[in-house]
């Protein structure tokens, strides 16, 4: 049953971290805006089950394990210590509502639209664009747009013989619930995800084993990084399994076999739960391409140019969906990038400065290129780095492992790259992103007085060693 046809400047599909920062941006430039999202909240993966949850989790567990291994070293002395799972689970829920929640606020704020339902773009171009949303109800709204812009997200890749079932084979969404600690839990890809939520299940007593294709966990991060990661991961109590391939996979009741093969050396693995977490691709659900004349990459994107445009004028795509670093912090800005440029503004998407993170303990941090990117290039460059372990605050804080490094043009100090892991390195990223930005030098951080004693001293140290001149170390 129709609800007949209305109006709007924009409407788009899609309420993730890129969906619904667009929707607002529209709204705020004075566009009538109308956001489709067919799941029950707001929010998209990120939200409701991606950035948000793991991080709730990651902060329970980390406070468990300060409490059990690290508090007797304050003088704080604590017994019978025990995981109440369900209330964890419950306040990691609580955290995802109210983050959901302040969405939906959000739009009514802003006067945005929220059509729940699942929307199809089912005209597009010249003739002009139509998207039908279907509702829970059985009704289907459509609406006419000047433009619309495709936040669509992705979903994550599954191994042909190693299909979800969200019991046992766990995707992202699956780990986020598992409703008892894992006697072994086979994390198969030492990415972003593998090693955030198997540090998770590692801190509260799981035994994680993480299996990776290629040589190296973090594949494609500063190689100085990436040693150090492995180093104090392994030190946990992580076991990386990096250069090995998995070629099979049996469930046998509550168990699951992983066969995984190093080096011409086969071995077997036997776990209660196996989380693949081997990489996303765009999910375009409700969007007909080939159909509709929008051009797609080679792995499925919609490909774009820098003001977020498809090949069809009026529909811009933004988010996973057009790939590149998968981060909701780049869906966001591109979602304003989409909105400014339908408003007319001369605005354009660029990349150089946008950061990355994995929120281990230590936490990792970069932004630009790798040294080993930078060599490639042939573009002379010199280093400067510096350890958490020379920084007063650190020490404070008992949180030494991990350095900051900084790669800069020989001839005129522009920053080229910085790579972290330390404490908070998360937040530290920052000041470097805004020096990017400006296409700063290292001089420029190294000259700026930073208060003492803080952590943020190892990013002026390092820019400082940059140019022979560290204090500290």
């Amino acid at each position: 049953m129709a609800n007949g046809q209305q109006q709007a400047d924009v409407v788009v599909i899609g309420g993730g971290p890129g969906g619904y920062v667009a929707a607002i941006r529209c709204a705020q430039l004075g566009l009538s805006t109308v956001c489709v999202e067919m799941d029950k909240t707001l929010g998209g993966t990120c939200v409701n089950v991606g950035c948000i949850p793991s991080k709730a989790l990651l902060q329970s567990s980390e406070h468990y394990e300060f409490i059990t291994q690290h508090a007797k070293e304050h003088g704080l002395n604590v017994g019978g210590v025990t995981v109440d799972l369900a209330q964890m689970m419950k306040r990691k829920d609580d955290v995802v509502g109210q983050n959901t929640k302040g969405v939906e606020f959000l739009f009514k704020k802003n006067k945005v639209t929220w059509a729940k339902g699942r929307g199809t773009l089912r005209q597009a171009g010249a003739a002009g664009n139509l998207v039908d949303v279907a509702g829970a109800d059985g009704t289907t709204t459509t609406y006419a747009a000047k433009n619309v812009i495709l936040a669509t997200g992705s979903v994550p890749v599954e191994l042909p013989f190693l299909k979800f079932d969200e019991e046992r084979v766990l995707s992202n969404v699956g780990a986020l619930k598992i409703p008892q600690v894992p006697r072994h839990l086979v994390v198969i890809g030492g990415g972003v995800i593998g090693l955030e939520l198997g540090s998770v299940w590692r801190r509260l007593g799981a035994k994680v084993t993480v299996v990776e294709l290629m040589p190296t966990i973090l594949p494609g991060n500063d190689e100085e990084v990436i040693k150090e990661a492995a180093r104090v991961l392994s030190k946990q109590g992580l076991e990386l399994r990096a250069g090995t391939r998995v070629t099979g996979a049996d469930r046998k009741g509550d168990t699951v076999v992983v066969h995984v093969d190093k080096e011409g050396k086969a071995e077997s693995l036997e776990a209660d739960y196996v989380l693949v977490s081997v990489g996303r691709k765009p999910a375009l659900l409700g969007v007909d391409a080939g159909k509709l004349g929008i051009t797609l990459g080679t792995r499925g994107e919609i490909v774009v140019d820098d003001q977020m445009r498809t090949s069809v004028p009026t529909v811009y795509a933004i988010g996973d969906a057009v790939g590149g670093k998968l981060l909701a912090h780049k869906a966001e800005d591109e979602g304003v990038i989409a909105a400014e440029v339908i408003a007319g503004k001369p605005v354009h998407m660029h990349y150089h400065s946008m950061p990355s993170v994995v929120y281990t303990w230590p936490e990792i941090a970069t932004v630009g290129l790798a040294e080993h990117e930078v060599k490639a290039s042939g573009r002379a460059y010199k280093t400067g780095k510096f350890p958490f372990s020379a920084n007063g605050r650190a020490r404070t804080m008992g949180e030494t492992s991990g350095f900051v490094k900084f790669i800069a043009d020989a001839e005129t100090d522009e920053l080229l790259g910085c790579h972290m892991i330390g404490p908070n390195v998360s937040e530290l990223i920052q000041e470097v992103v805004l020096a990017f930005e400006y296409r700063g030098a290292s001089e420029d951080i190294g000259v700026t007085v930073h208060s003492h004693p803080t952590l943020s001293e190892t990013v002026k140290e390092a820019a400082l060693a940059v140019l022979g001149r560290a204090i500290h170390f």
